[in-house]
C-alpha cells in the first residue's frame, strides 16, 4: 500500500483486510478509541501559537489532516478530518473530566489505547486476517479513513466507492 494513492485506492486495499462485518464493527469503536488514546497521550506540552494552544496531538492532527485532504475525495477526506478533530477536542478535555475522580490522564490514555487495540485484535480474529499495517504500516493512517467511509456509506454517501472496493476486495460478509 503506497502512502500517497488516491484514496479510493487505499481504501480498497485496507478493505482486503476487512470484509467481516464483526471485524468491521470492532474497527468501528476500536479505531475510534485509539485516536482518541493519541489525543490525550499527545496533549502536553502545550505551546501558545497566535493565542491558541498547540499540543502534540494538534500538530499531528495537522499532518495528518494534510494527508486526508489530499487523497482526491473531498468529502471522505473532511469527513475524516473532522471526526479526528472532534476525538482530539475531547481528549484534550479529559482532564478536566478526571480532575473529580482523581485518575492520571496518561494512564487513562494507555488504557483507551489498549482497549482499542485489543478490539482490533479480537476483529482480526473474526476475520480470521492479520492487520492491514502488518503488510504496510500506512495501514495505520487508512484506518480512521476507513472507518469514516464506512459510515459515510451506511449513510447512502460514496456509492461509487463501495461499489470499487466491492468489486475489488468482494463483498462483506
Amino acid at each position: 500500500m503506497q502512502l500517497f494513492r488516491p484514496a479510493s485506492q487505499l481504501m480498497a486495499q485496507y478493505a482486503q483486510y476487512h470484509r467481516s462485518r464483526r471485524n468491521i464493527a470492532t474497527h468501528l469503536v476500536g479505531i475510534p478509541l485509539i485516536v482518541f488514546s493519541i489525543g490525550v497521550l499527545l496533549q502536553g506540552p502545550t505551546w501558545v501559537l497566535g493565542g491558541l494552544p498547540l499540543t502534540l496531538a494538534w500538530f499531528f492532527w495537522g499532518l495528518t489532516s494534510l494527508w486526508y485532504l489530499s487523497r482526491g475525495n473531498v468529502l471522505l477526506g473532511l469527513a475524516t478530518v473532522l471526526v479526528n478533530g472532534v476525538l482530539i477536542g475531547l481528549a484534550h478535555e479529559l482532564p478536566v473530566w478526571l480532575s473529580a475522580w482523581g485518575w492520571p490522564v496518561w494512564q487513562v490514555g494507555l488504557g483507551v489505547f489498549a482497549i482499542g487495540w485489543f478490539l482490533q485484535f479480537v476483529g482480526h480474529y473474526f476475520e480470521g486476517r492479520k492487520p492491514a499495517f502488518v503488510d504496510d504500516l500506512s495501514g495505520l493512517l487508512v484506518g480512521p479513513m476507513f472507518v469514516v467511509g464506512e459510515v459515510l456509506m451506511w449513510a447512502g454517501l460514496l456509492q461509487r466507492m463501495r461499489m470499487d472496493i466491492e468489486r475489488q476486495a468482494g463483498a462483506t460478509r
